[in-house]
């Protein structure tokens, strides 16, 4: 089935424009209709035009009657754009069945169009780095964003570590948010961070050392964010380098200090984050957590 894709630029300069353009034809050969917007490709500094092209940019998408408003990617500066942001226009495509898909800096977006007008997007790829990959997109990425093109995703599981594996069952339903931990930081303070309570968070990242992200997960904890969640999901954490001076600090000891000060279930290896293959995670949804032994479920769908 044919649907029409709006693909814009939200945050960075798109440098890589020959990626965009194999991810649309990617896109085109799949049997939708791609449609790019006229400053998709526009230069300001490091952003994609500035903050009113992008703004413009962002209103064009949601105007646009597109089945998906999809990112060409990520990067920074849609946080300087959030106050001028319309969310009602937001949340009345998204009411038409618009579904704004992107990660990454997207997640401010997401978080504020939730905050401010209670509109559900989506946490998928992005057309440069996703679909416009030199070699074959992950075979898993397409799948899911195919589910969503033709509303059939139900939900996406993974198998946990051998070290989580719960032996008694774990069920629990909520409001699943989050998305970069990074970005979902930075607003906190701000009219954009949903007050989400007894919800399902999600947080990935890319480039931050281990004890950045514990300083990070630090500032959600002392601010009364994670206590207030029904579990924490933990994707990727990716392309950062331990240093001798770490000596024996990793990932894994963040985890551990993490689950050691909160009474709620930290998971991970959620498939979703700067990597090849990611599911779509639809945000503001109410979802179903489900947990037995090393099997772990994220539900949605009709049955939610």
């Amino acid at each position: 089935m044919t649907k029409h894709i709006y693909v814009y630029s939200p945050s960075s300069a798109v440098r890589n424009k020959a990626a965009v353009r194999r991810g649309i034809a990617r896109l085109e050969a799949m049997g939708h209709a791609v449609e790019l917007d006229p400053a998709a490709f526009a230069t300001h500094m490091r952003f994609a035009g500035d903050d009113e092209t992008r703004l413009a940019a962002i209103h064009r998408a949601a105007a646009s009657g597109a089945d998906v408003a999809i990112i060409t990617r990520g990067g920074y500066g849609l946080t300087r754009l959030l106050p001028g942001i319309r969310y009602a226009a937001i949340a009345r495509a998204v009411e038409r069945g618009m579904q704004f898909v992107g990660l990454s800096d997207f997640t401010a977006l997401q978080n504020a169009a939730l905050a401010r007008a209670k509109a559900a997007t989506w946490a998928g790829p992005a057309v440069g780095e996703d679909f416009g990959v030199e070699e074959a997109p992950d075979d898993i990425m397409q799948a899911c964003f195919e589910d969503l093109l033709a509303g059939q995703g139900e939900g996406t599981g993974w198998r946990l570590p051998a070290a989580e594996a719960r032996p008694q069952a774990l069920e629990t339903s909520g409001v699943l948010w989050g998305g970069n931990l990074t970005v979902l930081t930075s607003l906190l303070g701000t009219p954009y961070l949903p007050a989400v309570r007894s919800g399902i968070l999600f947080l990935e990242d890319v480039h931050e050392h281990p004890y950045r992200i514990e300083r990070m997960l630090t500032q959600l904890l002392h601010a009364g964010v994670l206590d207030r969640q029904k579990a924490v999901l933990l994707g990727h954490f990716t392309n950062y380098t331990l240093l001798p001076h770490d000596k024996g600090f990793r990932l894994k000891t963040v985890v551990e200090w993490l689950r050691s000060r909160l009474r709620i279930p930290v998971l991970t290896g959620l498939p979703f984050g700067h990597v090849p293959t990611k599911v779509a995670l639809p945000v503001g949804a109410k979802v179903h957590l489900a947990v037995q032994d090393r099997d772990a479920f994220v539900l949605w769908g009709h049955r939610h």
